[in-house]
């Protein structure tokens, strides 16, 4: 006897126990739905699935989506598409996975910013109440950096010599509530400090105007900071995560520089829509979190100089409310306004 067919007899069999018919037939959709859904996750997958990307082919996001879309489909025995839906800061593929069937079908591959956007913009959905964490796939931290006229060689010092001189340092940005903007304003927010803050339309550039002058300090990725840090254009102060990265494992983290608690991630994630069964949930995270320990992924990662994380589904829930309630008092203490 098929699943189907038991999940029919069992419903049956409890429509016919209850005295009223009325309940009886509600009860009797209600078990048979519900039975439908355990065989179906059951059999999971049955069929091939998709991860929304909500940014452009190519980007930092899409660029772990597709080697991690190949691994999944190889573990899992279905094939696994990537649909990238870009515009809006995110918002237009991220909502098309948060209104999703909750079945493991449609999937989301997105950035930390899914956390900030709450406090930036009135959204169609909640990233806490609509979303169900899968995992944390990378890490990415930021490295604060400050140009080598700036007599600091550390971050005590910076905090010392910028406290003395409110609003007298500019701090660059790839724009407006992006990570390297939010993560200084962080830092303001934790430490005190005023700096002025100084937008520009990418991390090249705002490395560029560091490297000139034009700015005296600014949160950078690694990738793109490191070089410039190795040549002696730039002095390297702390990154931005709880944990030393990697590709620079002599640069201390900000936390153990002095300001407790601080941490900062570019991360990426894996979420699918809220209601998804709890069984599927955890088939996804184990094989997600094989995928980013994998030999190839692991190579990929290590170009941009990210992390692999791989944590659980409640341990990557944790990090997204904590962090959407974090952003919310920042933005609101900074008065930041989204362009």
């Amino acid at each position: 006897m098929g699943r189907r067919d038991q999940a029919v007899r069992r419903a049956h069999r409890l429509k016919h126990t209850v005295a009223s018919p009325i309940v009886a037939c509600a009860l009797f959709a209600v078990a048979l739905g519900a039975t439908y859904l355990e065989a179906g996750a059951q059999t999971y997958p049955s069929r091939p699935l998709r991860i929304i990307v909500p940014q452009s082919a190519g980007g930092s996001t899409d660029l772990v989506a597709r080697p991690l879309g190949k691994k999944l489909a190889e573990a899992l025995g279905q094939a696994v598409v990537i649909d990238n839906r870009p515009g809006a800061g995110s918002v237009i593929g991220t909502d098309l996975v948060a209104k999703a069937a909750p079945d493991g079908y449609t999937l989301l591959a997105v950035a930390a910013s899914v956390t900030m956007s709450p406090s930036l913009y009135k959204l169609p959905f909640d990233p806490v109440r609509d979303l169900a964490p899968i995992s944390q796939l990378t890490s990415l931290p930021n490295i604060l950096v400050v140009h080598p006229s700036l007599p600091v060689n550390s971050v005590a010092e910076f905090i010392a010599y910028a406290k003395a001189r409110p609003n007298q340092l500019n701090f660059g940005s790839s724009g407006v509530a992006t990570g390297t903007h939010l993560s200084m304003e962080l830092l303001m927010y934790m430490t005190g400090i005023r700096l002025t803050h100084v937008p520009y339309k990418g991390g090249s550039l705002n490395v560029n105007a560091l490297i000139a002058g034009e700015t005296q300090v600014n949160f950078s990725t690694i990738s793109t900071a490191l070089p410039h840090v190795k040549s002696g254009r730039l002095r390297a102060l702390a990154v931005s995560t709880a944990k030393r990265s990697a590709a620079a494992p002599d640069v201390p983290t900000i936390a153990e520089s002095g300001v407790k608690d601080y941490d900062y991630s570019s991360w990426i994630g894996l979420l699918a829509p809220a209601g998804t069964p709890a069984n599927v949930i955890t088939r996804l995270n184990t094989e997600a979190n094989k995928a980013v320990y994998s030999a190839e992924m692991k190579s990929i990662l290590a170009v941009e100089a990210s992390d692999p994380v791989g944590n659980s589904p409640q341990q990557f829930e944790a990090i997204v409310k904590t962090e959407v309630a974090r952003w919310m008092k920042v933005v609101k203490a900074a008065g930041i306004k989204s362009e």
